[in-house]
């Protein structure tokens, strides 16, 4: 059922402030759900235990929004030593509330008609022809665009609550992909039609999360860039400071200091409020132009990617795959932890060992990538490894063992489904023989079962390694066991689709008999076989 709603009478404004406004949906130590605005998340932030948002990529980018807070506000370690002490001493981030609390109302309303927060007032006379529905500024409606050829459901009067909208536009900033906005550049320019992808599109972003979203933020913390360098809160703030104009392309530009970088606008964003029927402030209409482009330094700039190579053999910031899930790469995480000199993994590695008072990880390393197809988001891939100081060395074997074990099971079923194939389908043709193959390749039902085991690995060795010199060997060949088992059964299952007859006994005999000697012949992971491997 379409909502009501009330468009503001010519002369009157709606106004709606974050900092004061519940905004954000977090959970409580207890569990229990909450709605907080920005200065209460601040202030309650060690009494919450993460934030609840409405997709991995949101949780991202109010996650990205409060550390810009942070930096401008000056609740900030000023070195690394000083952050050892805040995350070891538990540095109470409430003077960020205070802060906040204590900014110019009109900087930080959403519906401001000449500075409007984190967003582009300069957008206003094109939101009348070229505003479109609210499904526009949530990301993951994007997937609809492709269904509708003339854009009509972009029409529908759907109304975003102000705080919805609020952080939908946060997201925008930092994940919107690549491709051509709805609007004319007929006033402002032809390059606002030209949208760039996001700070963080096309690349997995780390944050290391505590056990509240206190300890959160002070683990992604830093030695600031630019101190006292104000954040955006809007395209024409802070005065004095020239945006870029859409005449011309873009030259990107170096980010002032921290509390710009994580607050940038990655894109030109306008929101038109409006009443809904009880009287709340709703979003009826959004545009939305080309924003900011960035030179980022990787040292700087991204302390917290982690580096992998292309088949190319260059080196660039892990991605999200379709074809190759997160866990797989979860040693790449812990090589960052354990080798590298600078930045947020070797803060991290500074973190002495300590005897836990719990069970389970301290920290975990949550990795977030948007998928995309060109222009087109398709889902967030997302995965949290748990981290306890001290034993980055003992999760990056295990990680690197455990995706090596599965990647082989994997291989081998690949070529067991190949073998029946070619015994079940001795005439087929060869623009059939591909699915031949596919209906018999347990692969697809394996890799998803792989998981949880994986990550009960991890679990196990951080559970051990107070205690063990090797925390590793023996929890690796019990995971290569459980995966054995599953594999053979994924597979199995998959041969018992061919129907009865000589042909598919002998297939399915071909199949399991290359699958056995894989799984215990000298070639194979060492922890397939119950040994100890010698790396």
């Amino acid at each position: 059922m379409r909502e009501a709603r009330t468009p503001v009478p010519a002369g009157q404004r709606l106004s709606w402030d974050p900092r004061f406004k519940p905004c954000v949906p977090a959970v409580t130590l207890s569990g229990a759900p909450a709605h907080h605005s920005l200065c209460r998340l601040f202030a309650q932030a060690d009494d919450l235990a993460a934030l609840d948002c409405s997709s991995p990529g949101e949780t991202v980018a109010v996650i990205e929004y409060l550390l810009a807070i942070c930096f401008a506000s000056g609740t900030c370690p000023s070195s690394d030593a000083e952050w050892r002490d805040w995350v070891l001493g538990r540095r109470n981030v409430a003077s960020a509330a205070d802060w906040l609390a204590d900014q110019p109302a009109d900087a930080w309303d959403l519906f401001h008609p000449t500075r409007p927060l984190a967003q582009n007032s300069d957008l206003a006379p094109d939101l009348g022809e070229s505003g479109t529905g609210t499904a526009q500024l949530v990301l993951e409606h994007a997937g609809d665009y492709n269904q509708h050829f003339d854009h009509h459901h972009l029409e529908r009067d759907n109304p975003l609550p102000a705080a919805d909208a609020f952080r939908a536009t946060l997201t925008q900033h930092v994940y919107g992909p690549y491709g051509r906005a709805r609007m004319s550049g007929r006033r402002l320019g032809a390059k606002v039609t030209n949208l760039a992808a996001g700070r963080l599109t096309g690349r997995i972003r780390v944050v290391t999360l505590g056990r509240t979203l206190g300890e959160t933020l002070r683990l992604n913390l830093y030695p600031p860039e630019g101190p006292g360098v104000p954040l955006n809160t809007s395209w024409t703030t802070p005065a004095g400071f020239q945006r870029r104009t859409f005449e011309e392309k873009a030259k990107p530009r170096v980010p002032r200091g921290s509390a710009d970088l994580h607050s940038s606008l990655g894109r030109s964003v306008l929101l038109r409020p409006a009443r809904g029927p009880h009287g709340q402030v709703v979003v009826d209409r959004v545009l939305i132009g080309a924003g900011e482009l960035l030179d980022l330094d990787p040292a700087r700039h991204l302390q917290d990617a982690v580096y992998s190579e292309t088949t190319n053999r260059v080196s660039k910031p892990l991605w999200p795959s379709p074809s190759r899930a997160l866990w797989q790469q979860a040693h790449a995480l812990y090589s960052a932890v354990k080798d590298d000199r600078t930045g947020m993994y070797a803060r991290l590695r500074s973190l002495l060992p300590h005897k836990r008072r719990s069970r389970g990880a301290p920290y975990q390393l949550w990795a977030v990538g948007l998928l995309a197809n060109k222009a087109l988001p398709v889902s967030w891939t997302h995965g949290a490894y748990p981290y306890a100081p001290g034993m980055e060395a003992h999760l990056y074997r295990a990680s690197r063992r455990g995706s090596a074990i599965a990647e082989y099971l994997a291989q081998t079923l690949k070529r067991a489904a190949i073998v029946a194939a070619e015994t079940a389908f001795p005439a087929v043709r060869a623009a059939d023989e591909a699915g031949q193959v596919a209906r018999l390749d347990a692969r697809y039902d394996f890799w998803p079962a792989a998981e949880d085991p994986f990550h009960a690995l991890l679990d196990e060795v951080i559970d051990r390694g107070d205690e063990e010199d090797d925390p590793v060997s023996a929890p690796l060949v019990a995971y290569a066991m459980e995966l054995v088992v599953t594999a053979r059964t994924q597979l199995l299952r998959r041969l018992d689709t061919l129907p009865p007859s000589d042909l598919n006994h002998r297939a399915r005999a071909r199949g399991t008999r290359l699958f056995e000697a894989a799984v215990s012949g000298a070639r194979a992971p060492a922890e397939l076989r119950g040994e100890t491997a010698l790396d």
